[in-house]
């Protein structure tokens, strides 16, 4: 199985109040980028990785690429307005030889590379799968400040990256949404509304994405804590 590998970058980190871009912000001292390009290069299946950035940062792309000891071709492009465009734009960019399209956020630094493994044979298997947790928390439906409802969660996970497709299954997903100006805010959004059927890879609260200050603070002191794990 070949795969083509997609990072996405291209966050401006306006939330984090840092001033420079989500995934160039350090961890411990190392890019965020970083830590992902390090677990992608731990996977013999990823023949090339297309990584979305914000414009005029490929330079630091490729420092990062080097120093994380990633041997594939890597391609970089800018990225988009919204992230489904971003991923639109690289997606353009694999191989037409890949079967698998593999979808990370550069802001979950912390998916290890046994997770990415399993999306990977889940979608080689039966088409699309993506991380995901159980939700842990009760969850209430709120309007005009009050609470109208309060949502059973048993059967709802949480949705995270990475995310794997077969090609044809996101290639079709993604010109289906171009043409009909469909918005979703993952990849499985856009492929379920195509009639595919997306796996659910159990994965861990761990597997956190950095959007706040609160959660940087809580991803340094996680990544301080394994560094050399």
């Amino acid at each position: 199985m070949e795969c083509s590998a997609i990072l996405v970058a291209a966050g401006s980190g306006s939330r984090l109040g840092v001033g420079e871009p989500k995934a160039f912000v350090k961890l411990h001292g190392r890019a965020m980028l970083h830590y992902s390009l390090a677990t992608l290069a731990k996977l013999p299946q990823v023949a090339e990785v297309v990584i979305a950035i914000p414009t005029g940062l490929e330079k630091r792309t490729r420092d990062e690429v080097a120093r994380a000891g990633l041997e594939v071709p890597v391609k970089i492009t800018p990225g988009g307005l919204e992230r489904q465009d971003s991923v639109r734009l690289a997606l353009a960019l694999t191989s037409a030889e890949a079967q698998v399209i593999l979808i990370h956020d550069a802001a979950r630094p912390f998916a290890d590379a046994a997770l990415f493994r399993r999306c990977l044979e889940a979608a080689a298997a039966r088409g699309a799968a993506i991380a995901a947790i159980p939700v842990a928390d009760t969850l209430k439906r709120v309007a005009d400040g009050a609470i109208h409802a309060t949502v059973k969660r048993a059967g709802l996970y949480q949705a995270q990256t990475p995310q794997a497709f077969q090609r044809r299954l996101l290639v079709a997903a993604h010109e289906r949404a171009a043409r009909e100006h469909i918005v979703a805010t993952d990849d499985a959004d856009l492929v379920e509304q195509i009639g595919g059927t997306v796996e659910i890879v159990e994965a861990s609260a761990l597997n956190m994405k950095i959007t706040t200050r609160s959660d940087l603070m809580i991803a340094e002191a996680l990544a301080t804590s394994t560094k050399g794990k």
